[in-house]
């Protein structure tokens, strides 16, 4: 049975820093492309950034420059590594492979507020 636990949200200033994680079990991670989504209130999910197994990043234009993905696939994690952080940005974010699947985490809550 796959699993995805996400951690590392919080709240966090304007400007601030946030690192998530995503530890995945049950699957064959380093098979696969993965991402990091968000859903922010009354909004649809959005793909923020995904990688793929070779680790290879792409970014959504809202967050380049700023994001960081990363994945270790002998730990079967992937880390998401949010610099200048915005209110904009706030939102439960979730990891899933790429293209997305059945299987969510609980998704972890990230605040950006002064």
């Amino acid at each position: 049975q796959v699993q995805l636990v996400e951690s590392g949200g919080g709240l966090v200033q304007p400007g601030g820093s946030l690192k998530l994680s995503c530890a995945v079990s049950g699957t064959i991670f380093s098979a696969y492309a993965m991402g990091w989504y968000r859903q922010a209130p009354g909004k649809q999910r959005e793909l923020v950034a995904r990688i793929t197994n070779g680790g290879t990043p792409t970014y959504a234009d809202s967050v380049k420059g700023r994001f960081t993905i990363s994945r270790d696939n002998a730990k079967k994690t992937i880390n998401l590594q949010m610099n200048s952080l915005k209110p904009e940005d706030t939102a439960v974010y979730y990891c899933n492979r790429y293209p997305e699947n059945n299987y969510w985490g609980q998704g972890t809550q990230v605040t950006v507020s002064s």
